[in-house]
C-alpha cells in the first residue's frame, strides 16, 4: 500500500506538506493542493480517516436534520444534500441524514438543520454541539439562505416592467421568517410604485392555489400577474388559468420562486426566482466546519443573491 512518504516523493514535496494538505486544506494554496491530490490519485492513496478522527477527537460525521415534511419527488433537498456532501467530502467528513426518532442515535461533530418552525427553537437552543441552520431565523443563530426579500423584489419589478396592471402575491400560509421576507420584498416594491399590495396565502401545495384560481379568477382583471412564493403554488395558478381557458402570458402572468426542476416542467415554462441550492449547501458545510474548528464560535449568516430566470409565463411589454 502507498504511504505518505510515497505521496510526498511523487509530488516532490515534504511529508509535512502532504499532511497539511490532507488535514488543513484551507491553509494550503490551490496549486499545492492540486499537486498533492494528483499524486494521491496516481498512487491510489487513501488517507486514514479513522486515525485522523481519533487524533482530533472527532467523529468525522455531520448530521443533517430535515424538520419539515418533504415531497420525495421534488429534487430541492436532493440538490441541498448534494452541495453539503460535496463540500464535506473534500474534508473527509461523511453526511448522515437523520429523522426525529434517530436524531440522537450515534455520534457526530455537529448538525445542519432545516425546515425549522417556531416550536423547534426551544430544543435547538439546548443543543450542545455546533450547528448551522439552513433558513432564516430571528434568534441570532448562524444560518445560510437566499436573500428572499430581494427575490420577490426582482419578481415584482419584472411584472411591473412587463406592463401588468394588477400584481397579486400568492404566499405560503406559514408564519416564518422566509415567508415574511418574501412578502416584504413584494410589498416594498409595490409601495415604491404607489401600488396597493394584494396578498393571498395557502398551504404550499399546488392544488390549493389551483382551486382558488378556478374559483376566483373572474375577480381579477386581465393583464394581472401572480407573484408566487413557490414554484408549487405557481404551477397551481397556471393549471387554474388553463382550466378557465385564460391565456398565459398575454392575459395573466405567473412568477414562481425556487427554480429547482418544477419550473422547467410547467407549461408554459415558468418565470421564477432561482435559488442556488447546491452552492448554499456547500456554504452550510463550510460554515459548520469552521464553527467546529473554532470551538463553536458564532459564524453569522450568509445570504445568496437569487437569480430571476425569465421564461414564457411572463410576457414582453407591448
Amino acid at each position: 500500500m502507498p504511504t505518505l512518504s510515497d505521496v510526498a516523493k511523487k509530488a516532490n514535496v515534504s511529508k509535512m506538506t502532504v499532511s497539511r494538505v490532507i488535514n488543513h486544506p484551507e491553509k494550503v494554496t490551490d496549486e499545492l493542493k492540486e499537486l498533492v491530490f494528483k499524486a494521491m490519485k496516481d498512487l491510489n492513496y487513501k488517507p486514514n480517516v479513522a486515525a485522523k478522527a481519533l487524533a482530533n477527537n472527532r467523529t468525522q460525521v455531520i448530521k443533517f436534520f430535515i424538520l419539515e415534511e418533504i415531497d420525495t419527488t421534488e429534487p430541492y433537498y436532493m440538490n441541498l444534500l448534494m452541495g453539503i456532501s460535496k463540500e464535506l467530502d473534500q474534508h473527509q467528513y461523511s453526511l448522515q441524514l437523520v429523522t426525529e426518532n434517530s436524531f440522537d442515535v450515534g455520534q457526530s461533530d455537529g448538525y445542519i438543520i432545516t425546515g425549522m418552525r417556531e416550536e423547534d427553537y426551544e430544543w435547538i437552543d439546548r443543543l450542545e454541539k455546533p450547528f448551522v441552520l439552513f433558513g432564516e431565523n430571528r434568534y441570532g443563530y448562524d444560518f445560510v439562505d437566499t436573500d428572499n426579500s430581494l427575490g420577490t423584489e426582482l419578481a415584482t419589478e419584472h411584472a411591473l416592467a412587463m406592463g401588468y396592471e394588477q400584481i397579486v402575491f400568492i404566499g405560503i400560509d406559514v408564519k416564518e421568517p422566509f415567508e415574511y421576507s418574501r412578502e416584504a420584498g413584494y410589498i416594498n416594491t409595490m409601495q415604491k410604485e404607489q401600488r396597493v399590495p394584494e396578498i393571498y396565502r395557502f398551504k404550499n401545495r399546488s392544488r390549493y392555489s389551483y382551486e382558488y384560481i378556478v374559483r376566483e379568477l373572474h375577480n381579477f382583471k386581465k393583464r394581472t400577474a401572480f407573484i408566487c412564493s413557490s414554484d408549487r403554488l405557481a404551477i397551481g395558478v397556471q393549471r387554474g388559468i388553463h382550466e378557465l381557458e385564460g391565456k398565459i402570458p398575454t392575459e395573466y402572468g405567473v412568477v414562481g420562486f425556487d427554480g429547482v426542476f418544477l419550473d422547467q416542467i410547467a407549461y408554459p415554462r415558468l418565470t421564477t426566482v432561482k435559488q442556488h441550492v447546491i452552492e448554499m449547501g456547500r456554504a452550510c458545510a463550510r460554515m459548520l466546519l469552521n464553527k467546529i474548528k473554532q470551538q463553536g464560535a458564532p459564524q453569522g449568516n450568509q445570504l445568496f443573491e437569487p437569480e430571476l430566470v425569465i421564461r414564457e409565463s411572463t410576457k414582453s411589454k407591448e
